[in-house]
């Protein structure tokens, strides 16, 4: 986190992304726990080491460093064993898998090419003892477009049959891609970008753990980098006077909630109507089906309030159906039966 003055706000707070390769000391020893990063007794970290340029520089031999304090720096890593200082990325377990589909790529092209290079092979069926008219072997005929051509006796002439790709070619690279988004808990059809050969049940049954997934990442996120950033704006914001309501107190006391996208249904109209039906029986609340869109409950209600009080205004038709009631909002309330 770090001061820019070229912002158009009064605070000034920015990030600066780092690469994890600057992150190292030069005079890194075996004796300490790891490398770019200081710990105290407890475990905690206490500053950060970044090359002032990147290793992978060519043009840059240099070994100099600045030493930023931990509090100054959003380390954000998932930590998936007991003392694990550093991350490690999840693509990771896939990287072989990427080199070898690039490699059979490369290899049915070139088989592919090598066959598209010859225009067609001279052969005899001639038995031995009957030979045909000399020919020398591999040498190139010239043919032009569109003649009638004779060969030499006893000889024929055939095409090459393009045999690459194979018939299990496209399977394999299948296999490959779902394998490689199996690390990320990603379906096939979002790592290949092709739905044409899943129907509606099983796209969804997919996508049930991906999006599981991605909503473990986001509360991950909010904790370890968006919490840290909102606390940091706000210690600077309350040194600007007028910048704040005064009275708030402590910004620990302040409840908040951070808004994703949302996704998006397939069939909106199921979608709907089990909406409907979640706020009948009180299953669910508007709090959380707005949030599922990325959205704001109050603001959308206050918006939803004015529109409907303009067209009173302007006169026109408004019909509301309450989802609490199952019935339109401005018919009189139902008979409660005391008996």
């Amino acid at each position: 986190m770090t001061n820019n003055p070229q912002l158009p706000t009064l605070v000034q707070l920015d990030l600066k992304l780092i690469e994890p390769d600057q992150v190292t000391t030069p005079d890194f020893r075996l004796d300490v726990p790891v490398d770019g990063i200081v710990f105290d007794d407890a475990g905690n970290p206490v500053e950060y080491h970044v090359l002032k340029d990147h290793p992978g520089d060519g043009y840059s031999i240099s070994r100099e460093y600045d030493r930023v304090p931990a509090a100054a720096v959003i380390h954000w890593f998932r930590a998936d064993r007991p003392g694990q200082a550093r991350g490690v990325p999840d693509i990771l377990p896939a990287l072989p898998l990427f080199a070898q589909l690039r490699h059979v790529t490369l290899a049915v092209i070139a088989a592919a090419e090598t066959a598209a290079d010859f225009a067609g092979i001279l052969y005899t069926d001639a038995p031995a003892g009957g030979e045909p008219d000399a020919a020398e072997p591999f040498e190139p005929i010239e043919l032009e477009k569109r003649a009638l051509v004779t060969m030499p006796g006893g000889w024929k002439m055939s095409q090459l049959q393009a045999e690459q790709p194979a018939t299990t070619y496209a399977e394999f690279k299948r296999e490959i891609l779902n394998e490689i988004a199996r690390c990320l808990n990603m379906p096939f059809n979002v790592a290949a970008g092709n739905s044409s050969g899943y129907n509606y049940a099983s796209g969804r049954l997919d996508h049930q753990t991906y999006f599981k997934s991605i909503r473990v990442e986001q509360a991950h996120f909010e904790a370890a980098v968006l919490d840290r950033i909102l606390t940091a704006w706000f210690d600077e914001a309350v040194l600007i006077p007028g910048l704040l309501p005064a009275g708030l107190g402590p910004f620990i006391r302040w409840p908040h909630q951070w808004f994703w996208d949302g996704h998006e249904h397939v069939d909106p109209a199921k979608e709907a109507t089990a909406q409907a039906t979640r706020l009948a029986n009180h299953t669910t609340t508007l709090a959380h089906e707005y949030a599922r869109q990325g959205r704001d409950w109050e603001e959308a209600l206050r918006q939803r309030a004015k529109e409907l009080a303009l067209m009173r205004d302007l006169g026109l038709i408004v019909s509301e159906t309450d989802p609490f009631l199952g019935k339109d909002s401005d018919d009189d309330e139902p008979a409660i039966d005391e008996e």
